[in-house]
């Protein structure tokens, strides 16, 4: 597991955060997205760390909001939708878990571990659609 790093290929043209090729996970507590990511690591372990994102990461970071903050962004579409959905769980406390996804098979573990706990909202991001993980 690794700490979040936004990156320039993580953001559309027009700056909004769309990170094609991975999936966002959001939990209530930070022990259980740190269960996933180790349990993650362990079965991909040829592929990226998982980064684990407290709410400051996702509200200072993904929404570039200080926490204390009650501005809600424009929505520009789907991914402004998905940003404000972060960052309003982010505001009640929920860490994100940001893992690699380059292929279904990897979606479906991924899911498989996150269904062991308790978690409040997943997304993977494709080239061009944002799909709902259950």
């Amino acid at each position: 597991m690794q700490k979040f790093e936004l990156t320039p290929d993580m953001l559309t043209m027009s700056g909004v955060f769309y990170p094609k090729g991975y999936a966002i996970v959001m939990f209530a507590s930070k022990a259980d997205a740190e269960q996933v990511a180790t349990a993650v690591d362990g079965v991909n372990e040829h592929s990226d760390p998982a980064m684990l994102l407290s709410p400051n990461d996702v509200l200072r970071q993904i929404g570039r909001l200080d926490g204390d903050s009650d501005l809600v962004l424009p929505s520009v579409g789907t991914e402004g939708v998905t940003v404000n959905r972060y960052l309003d769980l982010a505001r009640n406390g929920h860490w994100a878990l940001m893992v690699r996804v380059r292929h279904e098979d990897d979606a479906q573990a991924l899911m498989a571990q996150v269904r062991q706990v308790s978690y409040a909202y997943a997304q993977r991001y494709h080239l061009l659609a944002i799909e709902d993980l259950v």
